[in-house]
Protein backbone atom coordinates (compact mmCIF):
# COMPACT_ATOMS: atom_id res chain seq x y z
CA UNK A 1 0.00 0.00 0.00
CA UNK A 2 1.41 3.36 -1.08
CA UNK A 3 2.23 5.80 1.73
CA UNK A 4 -0.14 8.75 2.00
CA UNK A 5 1.66 12.11 1.90
CA UNK A 6 0.83 15.67 2.88
CA UNK A 7 0.98 16.53 -0.81
CA UNK A 8 -1.83 14.07 -1.61
CA UNK A 9 -4.07 15.53 1.10
CA UNK A 10 -3.30 19.05 -0.12
CA UNK A 11 -4.16 18.16 -3.74
CA UNK A 12 -7.42 16.48 -2.71
CA UNK A 13 -8.52 19.58 -0.82
CA UNK A 14 -7.03 22.17 -3.20
CA UNK A 15 -4.89 23.83 -0.52
CA UNK A 16 -1.15 24.17 0.08
CA UNK A 17 1.05 21.53 1.71
CA UNK A 18 2.05 24.11 4.34
CA UNK A 19 -1.61 24.66 5.30
CA UNK A 20 -2.14 20.89 5.62
CA UNK A 21 0.94 20.57 7.85
CA UNK A 22 -0.13 23.46 10.06
CA UNK A 23 -3.71 22.15 10.32
CA UNK A 24 -2.53 18.75 11.50
CA UNK A 25 -0.36 20.46 14.12
CA UNK A 26 -3.23 22.74 15.27
CA UNK A 27 -1.48 25.99 14.39
CA UNK A 28 -3.61 28.99 15.51
CA UNK A 29 -3.34 30.76 12.12
CA UNK A 30 -5.41 28.03 10.42
CA UNK A 31 -9.21 28.25 10.70
CA UNK A 32 -11.20 25.63 12.62
CA UNK A 33 -13.10 24.78 9.40
CA UNK A 34 -9.87 24.08 7.49
CA UNK A 35 -8.45 22.05 10.37
CA UNK A 36 -11.58 19.91 10.47
CA UNK A 37 -11.47 19.30 6.69
CA UNK A 38 -7.79 18.38 6.74
CA UNK A 39 -8.14 16.01 9.71
CA UNK A 40 -11.19 14.36 8.15
CA UNK A 41 -9.32 13.79 4.87
CA UNK A 42 -6.23 12.52 6.69
CA UNK A 43 -8.35 10.03 8.63
CA UNK A 44 -10.12 8.88 5.44
CA UNK A 45 -6.78 8.24 3.72
CA UNK A 46 -5.27 6.61 6.86
CA UNK A 47 -2.47 9.16 6.94
CA UNK A 48 0.30 8.73 9.53
CA UNK A 49 3.22 11.16 9.98
CA UNK A 50 6.61 10.11 8.63
CA UNK A 51 8.46 9.72 11.91
CA UNK A 52 11.85 9.46 10.23
CA UNK A 53 11.32 12.72 8.37
CA UNK A 54 10.22 14.46 11.56
CA UNK A 55 13.25 13.12 13.41
CA UNK A 56 15.53 14.31 10.62
CA UNK A 57 14.13 17.82 10.85
CA UNK A 58 14.17 18.04 14.65
CA UNK A 59 17.42 16.06 15.07
CA UNK A 60 15.61 14.00 17.72
CA UNK A 61 14.53 10.36 17.62
CA UNK A 62 12.14 10.79 20.59
CA UNK A 63 13.47 7.44 21.84
CA UNK A 64 15.70 6.72 24.82
CA UNK A 65 17.52 3.54 25.80
CA UNK A 66 17.31 1.75 29.13
CA UNK A 67 19.71 -1.08 30.07
CA UNK A 68 19.06 -3.03 33.26
CA UNK A 69 20.69 -6.21 34.64
CA UNK A 70 17.40 -8.14 34.85
CA UNK A 71 13.73 -7.43 34.18
CA UNK A 72 12.25 -9.99 36.59
CA UNK A 73 13.81 -8.30 39.63
CA UNK A 74 11.00 -6.50 41.53
CA UNK A 75 13.23 -3.49 42.14
CA UNK A 76 14.06 -3.05 38.47
CA UNK A 77 10.46 -3.57 37.38
CA UNK A 78 9.56 -0.69 39.71
CA UNK A 79 12.33 1.42 38.16
CA UNK A 80 10.97 0.65 34.67
CA UNK A 81 7.47 1.75 35.69
CA UNK A 82 8.80 5.05 36.99
CA UNK A 83 10.84 5.70 33.84
CA UNK A 84 8.05 4.82 31.40
CA UNK A 85 5.52 6.99 33.24
CA UNK A 86 7.76 10.05 32.96
CA UNK A 87 8.87 9.25 29.39
CA UNK A 88 5.27 9.01 28.15
CA UNK A 89 4.49 12.40 29.64
CA UNK A 90 7.26 13.88 27.50
CA UNK A 91 6.39 11.90 24.36
CA UNK A 92 9.36 9.52 24.49
CA UNK A 93 9.53 5.83 23.63
CA UNK A 94 11.74 3.71 25.90
CA UNK A 95 13.79 0.87 24.40
CA UNK A 96 14.32 -1.59 27.28
CA UNK A 97 17.28 -3.99 27.12
CA UNK A 98 18.44 -6.61 29.63
CA UNK A 99 22.15 -7.27 30.09
CA UNK A 100 21.71 -10.45 32.17
CA UNK A 101 24.62 -9.20 34.31
CA UNK A 102 26.91 -9.67 31.28
CA UNK A 103 29.50 -7.02 30.40
CA UNK A 104 29.79 -8.31 26.81
CA UNK A 105 26.04 -8.09 26.25
CA UNK A 106 25.90 -4.68 27.94
CA UNK A 107 28.60 -3.40 25.57
CA UNK A 108 26.70 -4.70 22.51
CA UNK A 109 23.52 -3.07 23.75
CA UNK A 110 25.25 0.29 24.14
CA UNK A 111 26.51 -0.03 20.56
CA UNK A 112 22.98 -0.89 19.40
CA UNK A 113 21.46 2.14 21.11
CA UNK A 114 24.13 4.40 19.61
CA UNK A 115 23.37 2.99 16.13
CA UNK A 116 19.64 3.63 16.72
CA UNK A 117 20.52 7.26 17.42
CA UNK A 118 18.62 7.38 20.70
CA UNK A 119 18.39 10.78 22.35
CA UNK A 120 19.71 9.50 25.67
CA UNK A 121 20.69 6.39 27.62
CA UNK A 122 19.92 5.20 31.17
CA UNK A 123 21.84 2.27 32.62
CA UNK A 124 22.35 0.17 35.75
CA UNK A 125 25.62 -1.68 35.28
CA UNK A 126 26.05 -5.44 35.06
CA UNK A 127 27.92 -7.05 37.97
CA UNK A 128 30.73 -8.10 35.61
CA UNK A 129 31.36 -4.61 34.17
CA UNK A 130 34.87 -3.37 34.90
CA UNK A 131 35.93 -1.87 31.56
CA UNK A 132 33.94 1.34 31.09
CA UNK A 133 35.20 2.27 27.61
CA UNK A 134 31.74 1.74 26.08
CA UNK A 135 30.29 4.26 28.51
CA UNK A 136 33.06 6.75 27.84
CA UNK A 137 32.23 6.39 24.14
CA UNK A 138 28.65 7.46 24.91
CA UNK A 139 30.05 10.57 26.60
CA UNK A 140 32.46 11.21 23.71
CA UNK A 141 29.51 11.17 21.31
CA UNK A 142 27.78 13.69 23.58
CA UNK A 143 24.79 11.40 24.12
CA UNK A 144 23.09 12.26 27.44
CA UNK A 145 23.76 9.47 29.96
CA UNK A 146 22.35 8.76 33.42
CA UNK A 147 23.48 5.84 35.60
CA UNK A 148 21.34 4.52 38.44
CA UNK A 149 21.60 1.99 41.27
CA UNK A 150 24.75 0.14 40.07
CA UNK A 151 27.12 2.84 38.89
CA UNK A 152 30.76 3.56 38.12
CA UNK A 153 32.39 6.47 39.88
CA UNK A 154 34.84 6.71 36.96
CA UNK A 155 32.19 7.94 34.50
CA UNK A 156 31.44 11.67 34.62
CA UNK A 157 27.67 11.62 34.16
CA UNK A 158 24.52 12.17 36.18
CA UNK A 159 23.66 9.44 38.69
CA UNK A 160 20.65 8.43 40.78
CA UNK A 161 21.54 6.31 43.80
CA UNK A 162 20.83 5.59 47.43
CA UNK A 163 23.43 5.77 50.17
CA UNK A 164 24.06 2.01 50.17
CA UNK A 165 26.69 2.25 52.86
CA UNK A 166 24.47 4.17 55.27
CA UNK A 167 21.44 1.96 54.50
CA UNK A 168 23.47 -1.20 55.20
CA UNK A 169 24.85 0.37 58.36
CA UNK A 170 21.33 1.04 59.67
CA UNK A 171 20.16 -2.45 58.66
CA UNK A 172 23.03 -4.04 60.59
CA UNK A 173 22.48 -1.66 63.51
CA UNK A 174 18.86 -2.82 63.62
CA UNK A 175 20.08 -6.38 64.12
CA UNK A 176 22.53 -5.24 66.81
CA UNK A 177 19.88 -3.17 68.61
CA UNK A 178 17.58 -6.22 68.67
CA UNK A 179 20.24 -8.17 70.57
CA UNK A 180 22.27 -9.90 67.83
CA UNK A 181 25.97 -10.28 68.63
CA UNK A 182 27.23 -12.65 65.91
CA UNK A 183 26.07 -11.33 62.55
CA UNK A 184 26.79 -12.86 59.16
CA UNK A 185 26.56 -11.04 55.83
CA UNK A 186 25.35 -12.64 52.59
CA UNK A 187 26.89 -10.12 50.21
CA UNK A 188 26.85 -9.67 46.44
CA UNK A 189 29.69 -10.05 43.94
CA UNK A 190 32.97 -8.25 44.58
CA UNK A 191 32.71 -5.72 41.75
CA UNK A 192 29.45 -3.71 41.87
CA UNK A 193 29.74 -0.49 43.85
CA UNK A 194 26.49 -1.09 45.71
CA UNK A 195 27.71 -4.54 46.81
CA UNK A 196 30.95 -3.00 48.05
CA UNK A 197 29.16 -0.19 49.88
CA UNK A 198 26.65 -2.51 51.57
CA UNK A 199 29.52 -4.69 52.79
CA UNK A 200 31.38 -1.64 54.11
CA UNK A 201 28.24 -0.40 55.87
CA UNK A 202 27.81 -3.79 57.53
CA UNK A 203 31.45 -3.85 58.62
CA UNK A 204 31.39 -0.29 59.99
CA UNK A 205 28.25 -0.97 62.04
CA UNK A 206 29.98 -3.94 63.70
CA UNK A 207 33.08 -1.88 64.47
CA UNK A 208 31.08 1.07 65.86
CA UNK A 209 29.23 -1.26 68.24
CA UNK A 210 32.23 -3.15 69.53
CA UNK A 211 31.65 -6.34 67.55
CA UNK A 212 34.78 -7.82 66.00
CA UNK A 213 34.59 -8.32 62.22
CA UNK A 214 34.99 -11.96 61.17
CA UNK A 215 35.62 -12.56 57.45
CA UNK A 216 34.41 -16.18 57.76
CA UNK A 217 30.90 -14.83 58.36
CA UNK A 218 30.78 -13.19 54.92
CA UNK A 219 29.33 -15.32 52.10
CA UNK A 220 29.44 -14.19 48.46
CA UNK A 221 26.30 -14.53 46.33
CA UNK A 222 27.44 -13.86 42.75
CA UNK A 223 23.97 -14.01 41.16
CA UNK A 224 22.16 -12.57 44.18
CA UNK A 225 19.16 -14.90 43.86
CA UNK A 226 16.95 -17.23 45.89
CA UNK A 227 19.07 -20.31 45.20
CA UNK A 228 22.24 -18.61 46.44
CA UNK A 229 20.39 -17.52 49.58
CA UNK A 230 19.58 -21.17 50.24
CA UNK A 231 23.15 -22.28 49.51
CA UNK A 232 24.66 -19.62 51.76
CA UNK A 233 22.29 -20.52 54.62
CA UNK A 234 23.10 -24.22 54.30
CA UNK A 235 26.83 -23.48 54.29
CA UNK A 236 26.45 -21.17 57.28
CA UNK A 237 24.81 -23.98 59.27
CA UNK A 238 27.78 -26.23 58.49
CA UNK A 239 30.38 -23.58 59.33
CA UNK A 240 28.92 -21.88 62.40
CA UNK A 241 26.43 -22.72 65.12
CA UNK A 242 26.59 -19.45 67.00
CA UNK A 243 25.34 -16.92 64.42
CA UNK A 244 22.23 -15.09 65.65
CA UNK A 245 21.73 -12.59 62.81
CA UNK A 246 22.17 -12.27 59.04
CA UNK A 247 22.18 -9.15 56.87
CA UNK A 248 21.41 -10.10 53.25
CA UNK A 249 22.22 -7.93 50.22
CA UNK A 250 18.71 -8.40 48.77
CA UNK A 251 15.32 -9.68 49.86
CA UNK A 252 15.52 -12.61 47.43
CA UNK A 253 18.69 -13.90 49.08
CA UNK A 254 17.04 -13.47 52.50
CA UNK A 255 13.93 -15.39 51.38
CA UNK A 256 16.15 -18.29 50.29
CA UNK A 257 17.79 -18.31 53.71
CA UNK A 258 14.45 -18.22 55.54
CA UNK A 259 13.23 -21.19 53.47
CA UNK A 260 16.20 -23.28 54.66
CA UNK A 261 15.71 -22.33 58.30
CA UNK A 262 11.98 -23.08 58.10
CA UNK A 263 12.75 -26.52 56.65
CA UNK A 264 15.33 -27.23 59.36
CA UNK A 265 13.05 -26.18 62.21
CA UNK A 266 15.25 -23.20 63.05
CA UNK A 267 12.97 -20.44 64.33
CA UNK A 268 13.22 -16.97 62.81
CA UNK A 269 13.70 -14.64 64.68
CA UNK A 270 13.91 -16.59 67.98
CA UNK A 271 16.98 -18.57 66.93
CA UNK A 272 18.29 -16.28 64.20
CA UNK A 273 17.23 -12.86 62.89
CA UNK A 274 17.31 -12.03 59.18
CA UNK A 275 17.45 -8.64 57.48
CA UNK A 276 16.85 -8.12 53.75
CA UNK A 277 17.30 -5.19 51.38
CA UNK A 278 14.94 -3.67 48.75
CA UNK A 279 11.45 -4.19 50.22
CA UNK A 280 10.05 -6.47 47.51
CA UNK A 281 6.35 -7.29 47.66
CA UNK A 282 7.37 -10.85 48.67
CA UNK A 283 9.05 -9.54 51.82
CA UNK A 284 5.67 -8.89 53.44
CA UNK A 285 4.07 -12.05 52.01
CA UNK A 286 6.40 -14.75 53.38
CA UNK A 287 6.35 -16.32 56.86
CA UNK A 288 7.81 -14.80 58.88
CA UNK A 289 7.52 -11.45 57.12
CA UNK A 290 10.92 -9.99 56.29
CA UNK A 291 12.51 -6.97 57.93
CA UNK A 292 14.24 -5.03 55.16
CA UNK A 293 15.49 -1.72 53.80
CA UNK A 294 12.98 0.13 51.64
CA UNK A 295 14.72 0.97 48.36
CA UNK A 296 12.59 3.42 46.33
CA UNK A 297 12.68 1.80 42.86
CA UNK A 298 9.70 3.67 41.39
CA UNK A 299 11.04 7.02 42.62
CA UNK A 300 14.48 6.13 41.27
CA UNK A 301 12.98 5.49 37.84
CA UNK A 302 11.08 8.78 37.80
CA UNK A 303 14.13 10.73 38.94
CA UNK A 304 16.41 8.99 36.42
CA UNK A 305 14.27 9.99 33.44
CA UNK A 306 13.78 13.52 34.75
CA UNK A 307 17.54 13.97 34.99
CA UNK A 308 18.04 12.52 31.50
CA UNK A 309 15.34 14.80 30.08
CA UNK A 310 16.99 17.81 31.68
CA UNK A 311 20.26 16.96 29.95
CA UNK A 312 18.57 16.22 26.60
CA UNK A 313 16.76 19.55 26.81
CA UNK A 314 20.01 21.40 27.53
CA UNK A 315 21.68 19.66 24.57
CA UNK A 316 18.86 20.61 22.20
CA UNK A 317 19.13 24.25 23.29
CA UNK A 318 22.94 24.03 23.12
CA UNK A 319 23.15 25.10 26.75
CA UNK A 320 25.91 24.01 29.17
CA UNK A 321 25.05 21.08 31.43
CA UNK A 322 26.83 19.83 34.55
CA UNK A 323 26.43 16.25 35.72
CA UNK A 324 24.69 15.84 39.07
CA UNK A 325 24.14 13.05 41.57
CA UNK A 326 20.80 12.56 43.32
CA UNK A 327 20.78 10.46 46.51
CA UNK A 328 17.34 9.09 47.41
CA UNK A 329 16.20 8.34 50.95
CA UNK A 330 15.84 4.79 52.32
CA UNK A 331 14.22 3.45 55.49
CA UNK A 332 14.52 0.35 57.67
CA UNK A 333 11.25 -1.62 57.71
CA UNK A 334 10.84 -3.73 60.88
CA UNK A 335 8.82 -6.92 60.36
CA UNK A 336 8.75 -10.38 61.96
CA UNK A 337 12.13 -11.76 60.87
CA UNK A 338 13.94 -9.65 63.46
CA UNK A 339 13.32 -9.38 67.17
Amino acid sequence: MKEVTLKQIAENLGISITTVSKALKDYPDVSKKTKALVKKEAKKLHYTPNVFAVNLRTKQSKTVGLIIPEVVHHFFSSVINGIIEQAEKKGYLVIILQSNESYKLEKKQIELLISKRVDGIMISLANSTVDISHLLEVKNLQIPLVMFDKISKLVDCSKVIIDDRQAAYLATKHLIDSGCKRIAHFRGALLPQNSIDRFLGYKKALEDHGIEYDSTLVYICEKVNYEEGREAAEQLLKDHNDVDGIFCITDLVAVGAIAVFNERGIKVPDDISIMGFSNWFVSSAITPSLSTVDQPGYEMGKTTFKMLFKEMKAKKKEEPFSAMTKVLDTAVIHRNSTR
